[in-house]
């Protein structure tokens, strides 16, 4: 009996495993379709140091360690991407990164204008969090969250209808349909708006003797009051199907049964959507959430498709990455292959993206192995977060520090994907080529000293260290070439107590343990020319 258990859950395991070869090349016919259309040539498939670099920020929001391009750049497995891809889904960073994503979605803030109060705002994240690290079905998260009634502090997930600036239903049928329906109710007409907001209408607050707690529940007198007066008889669903409200069901239920419903495009468009945007950088449909009738998507086929496969999954949202990740038009090369206007847009290439501001920073923190220090208008002990704690954890978006506001980092006072703003500007710029608070992450990282050091008496390997620790890549003969030029450019200097320096060749010999001065001296600035790249502050 045990025996026929394992055979069939590793028959199991090998069908789903099989699976996804075929629906991610369903994913890059859907494309090649589109592009065949208008005669756009693809991109070629990216190089593994790209992918690897590319993989880690797309899922974990992370930079490969030095070691780890190593091991991943010297295998020569074919199957290595798709297996590094399933390492990712193992990783806390995954349940971190993900989980601040869903969180600017959610308005999990605890400060000004959202006002969720610590307690409720850890609790919210904790949450989420808990749901992506178990793979709770994106139905059930959805549904959770829509109909669950309790204290903030005991049932996170009601917070959704508190992390809003205003108690109205009409307030509450825009946040709903905006989060996961994809689109800006704000923007329908009245009578539309009017229809959904009456099945929200019936939702209630309570205080109680803790501070800052509050208590979310179905108001059966409320629903008694506007089952008398008629109103419940108003309430449409946004497809315009009339909605059969009772004064003892709660309307939520109601309309997270509709929402859900396999037949229900709304749901499994907005999220098979967001998903794509979030690991290619640009929806099907774009922006991602502004989903209406004017505004078409690219390719409706591969939207379709995407939507399938999720339903078929079970609503499985690991499921739906894993196929986009390992298809051909996830790694293709960022550099285009046509200049038509339309490339980029049905995904000839990858599209060039700066880093998130919490990925930059935690970036350049396990570059140097420092650590940031964070602060928020609400003191400690309340939002009190430990130094080495990265970015992207934090748990609360009152939560911050000058580099992430500098940057971009949302505020999360709209729930709109627009609100985190990525466009570089010139006081960032200034920011990593001068600042004291980048320099000083450098000069004094005793990590980057260890990487500087000659190893073997050959000075391509601290070089190369470097370019791993940053990049994720080995540098190319003609750079090892400008950077050996460059060293020999600058002023001598006498070597310290281990260090002996010596000629030969026009290259730079080490006999001792460490690096001369102008060999130091030029790889750190190396290490400050490559963290001001293109390559290392993009996603490509």
């Amino acid at each position: 009996m045990k025996t026929a258990i394992i055979s069939t859950i590793m028959l199991t395991a090998s069908l789903a495993s099989a699976a996804i070869p075929t629906a991610s090349a369903k994913i890059d016919r859907a494309v090649l379709a589109g592009l065949g259309e208008l005669k756009i040539p693809t991109s070629k498939v990216c190089t593994d140091a790209v992918f690897l670099r590319r993989v880690y920020l797309d899922m974990i929001g992370t930079i490969p360690t030095a070691a780890e391009a190593r091991a991943f750049l010297a295998d020569k497995s074919p199957d290595k991407r798709s297996e590094l891809i399933e390492q990712l889904f193992k990783r806390e960073e995954f349940c971190d990164y993900w989980a601040n994503k869903w969180s600017d979605l959610l308005r999990v803030k605890a400060e000004f204008p959202i006002n969720l109060w610590p307690n409720a705002a850890q609790a919210y994240h904790h949450w989420i969090r808990s749901g992506i690290k178990t793979n709770k079905p994106y139905d059930k998260f959805v549904r959770e969250i829509l109909t669950s009634s309790g204290s903030n502090f005991r049932v996170p997930q009601v917070n959704f209808y508190r992390a809003l600036q205003s108690k109205e239903p009409e307030a509450f049928a825009q946040a709903v349909a905006l989060t996961f329906m994809g689109t800006r109710a704000d923007k329908w007409k009245t009578d539309r708006l009017a229809g959904m907001a009456v099945i929200f209408s019936q939702i209630g607050f309570k205080k109680t003797a803790e501070w800052k707690e509050e208590v979310v529940y179905f108001d059966s007198l409320k629903a008694a009051r506007n089952a008398a007066s008629g109103a419940l008889k108003k309430a449409v669903f946004p497809d315009g199907t009339p909605a059969a409200l009772t004064e003892t069901k709660d309307p939520r239920v109601v309309f997270a049964d509709w929402l859900t419903s396999a037949r229900n495009p709304w749901f499994t468009r907005n999220i098979a959507n967001r998903a794509w945007y979030w690991l290619q950088g640009r929806g099907i449909v774009h922006e991602p959430d502004d989903i209406r009738d004017d505004n078409p998507a690219g390719n409706p086929k591969l939207l379709v498709l995407l939507q399938r496969e999720l339903v078929a999954s079970k609503y499985d949202m690991r499921h739906l990455f894993r196929i986009i990740l390992n298809s051909k038009t996830y790694q293709r090369s960022a550099v285009p292959a046509s200049k038509h206007p339309q490339a980029e847009a049905l995904f000839a290439h990858y599209p060039l993206r700066r880093l998130d501001a919490e990925v930059l920073i935690d970036a350049l923190c396990q570059i140097t192995g420092t650590t940031e220090t964070y602060s928020s208008l609400i003191p400690e002990p309340f939002t009190f977060i430990p130094e080495d704690c990265r970015s992207i954890a934090l748990p609360d978006g009152s939560i911050g520090s000058p580099f992430l506001e500098l940057f971009g980092r949302p505020p999360r006072d709209t729930g709109l994907e627009s609100e985190r703003n990525n466009k570089p500007n010139a006081a960032q710029r200034l920011h990593l080529l001068n600042s004291s608070h980048i320099r000083d992450k450098i000069e004094r990282s005793k990590k980057l000293q260890a990487a500087m050091r000659y190893t073997k008496g050959k000075p391509g390997n601290a070089v190369s260290t470097l370019y791993l620790t940053i990049l994720s890549r080995y540098p190319t003969a003609d750079e090892l070439k400008i950077i050996r030029d460059y060293a020999q450019s600058q002023p001598g200097g006498t070597a310290t107590r281990t260090e002996t320096k010596t000629k030969s060749r026009g290259k730079i010999k080490d006999k001792g343990a460490g690096v001369g001065v102008r060999g130091r001296t030029a790889l750190i600035d190396l290490t400050w020319a490559l963290i001001n790249s293109s390559e290392f502050l993009y996603r490509h």
